[in-house]
């Protein structure tokens, strides 16, 4: 039971575009091959009477014939007297069995009427492919007469199968357009939501189409907006109270300063600031969700991130460039710059030294800043993403660390037109890999 129910889920399409082509598919087939079934049996039995009023009629004819003629004036007549599917002996014929079938009762009446009921009809089958009949009647001065009958269909024209295949061809691209048709919003509406991040200025989708997927689309395009208010009002109100907090966090800080030299006093300011660098990095937050406001330019991204490196080695800083790939790009330099000096300054502080790699790959341009620190569990490297998320080992609290250095370098990997991905390093160590847009 378990088997075939496998077997079952195995054969049945996953995607619902499939799923959809199958079910039309099958639907259409199978109508249309009762179509041509009832067209066939109809045709079947058109040709039937057709071929029993035939052979009535003729018979009719050729006993009346040949029962007037001299027996040796008979076998001259009998080519004349032949059709295509039965043709008339002279004697008892083939040695055959009788035959029972519906078949071979109607010919017998039809050649019995035929005949007009004086000669009795005896209709066997011929052994063999079981599609040759004779029927067995005695003349009046007692000769015996075969009529020896192939039963056969009219033909078929030879254009007819190319017409069913050309027929069958159109309801394949038929469902597959239709369903091609259904599929297409679906696809799009799910291609938008992997793409929806409220901080982004992407293009609403389309809401053009029926009534029910215009109404869909507009329902997506008002939620987007209702999520970016939402999540624009919230990085406004930490943005406000990290804003606010600066003034009192300054004056305690002032005061604290006029106390007497004492543990509590050294322990206070500590706490004031560490306060002040929460605050500050909260504040930076708030700004990084917008990219600072900050408009897109193009940029050399190898030598910007040559500049970059220069800069930390001339402060002896232990940072190399690995690998350099130039390409222009159009990005928010600033922005770009915050983030590869928050990689930068996590790979020292953690690793002791960074190294930097700037690649193409197709249209795109990474950028790898690499370490040989700890690294960071592999269920929690896209927890630290989120701001306020440390955690309990070297990258904790201790270090005087906020939890939101690399949420704020993902923020602004994003306002640069890229995103910002973690993964840890073989023998050890993290690797941050910015990923950009379009290489020019």
């Amino acid at each position: 039971m378990t088997a075939t129910t496998s077997m079952r889920a195995w054969a049945w399409p996953r995607t619902l575009g499939s799923r959809l082509f199958v079910i039309l598919l099958a639907g259409l087939v199978v109508a249309y091959a009762l179509s041509f079934a009832v067209l066939f049996s109809e045709r079947y039995m058109s040709a039937r009477e057709v071929m029993l009023g035939t052979l009535e009629t003729d018979v009719s004819t050729a006993i009346a014939i040949l029962d007037r003629l001299p027996a040796d004036e008979r076998p001259q007549w009998l080519p004349r007297l032949n059709r295509g599917n039965y043709q008339y002996i002279l004697g008892p014929g083939l040695p055959g069995v009788p035959e029972m079938t519906q078949r071979g009762k109607d010919i017998a009446a039809r050649i019995s009427e035929a005949s007009g009921g004086r000669f009795p009809v005896t209709v066997e089958s011929i052994p063999g492919d079981g599609k040759q009949l004779q029927a067995h009647l005695t003349l009046s001065d007692g000769s015996t007469l075969t009529i020896d009958v192939h039963p056969r269909m009219t033909p078929i024209a030879q254009w007819l199968p190319y017409v069913l295949v050309v027929q069958l061809l159109l309801l394949i691209v038929c469902c597959w357009f239709a369903v091609r048709l259904s599929i297409r919003p679906l696809v799009a509406l799910a291609d938008a939501a992997d793409a929806l991040n409220p901080n982004a200025q992407t293009p609403p989708l389309d809401e053009n189409g029926p009534t029910e997927l215009a109404r869909a689309a507009h329902a997506f395009n008002a939620m987007r907006q209702r999520i970016a208010r939402f999540v624009e009002e919230r990085v406004q109100i930490l943005a406000a109270i990290s804003h606010d907090l600066q003034t009192p966090i300054t004056r305690m800080k002032l005061r604290a300063e006029l106390a007497e030299d004492s543990e509590e006093k050294r322990k206070l300011l500590n706490d004031l600031a560490e306060i002040e660098t929460l605050v500050r990095e909260g504040l930076a937050y708030a700004r990084s969700a917008h990219g600072d406001g900050e408009k897109p330019s193009r940029i050399d991204v190898g030598s910007f991130v040559e500049s970059l490196v220069y800069d930390y080695q001339d402060t002896g800083k232990p940072v190399t460039l690995e690998q350099h790939a130039a390409g222009a790009i159009v990005t928010r330099p600033h922005a770009l710059r915050r983030v590869l000096t928050n990689l930068t300054d996590n790979a020292i502080k953690f690793g002791g030294a960074a190294e930097m790699d700037v690649r193409r790959d197709g249209d795109a341009v990474v950028i790898e800043v690499r370490d040989r620190g700890p690294g960071i569990p592999e269920d929690k490297l896209e927890a630290v993403l989120q701001p306020f998320v440390r955690l309990e080992n070297s990258r904790s609290r201790e270090t005087g660390g906020t939890g939101l250095g690399l949420a704020i370098a993902q923020q602004l990997a994003e306002a640069a037109g890229g995103g910002l991905t973690l993964r840890n390093r073989e023998g050890g160590g993290l690797v941050a890999q910015v990923r950009l847009g379009q290489v020019g």
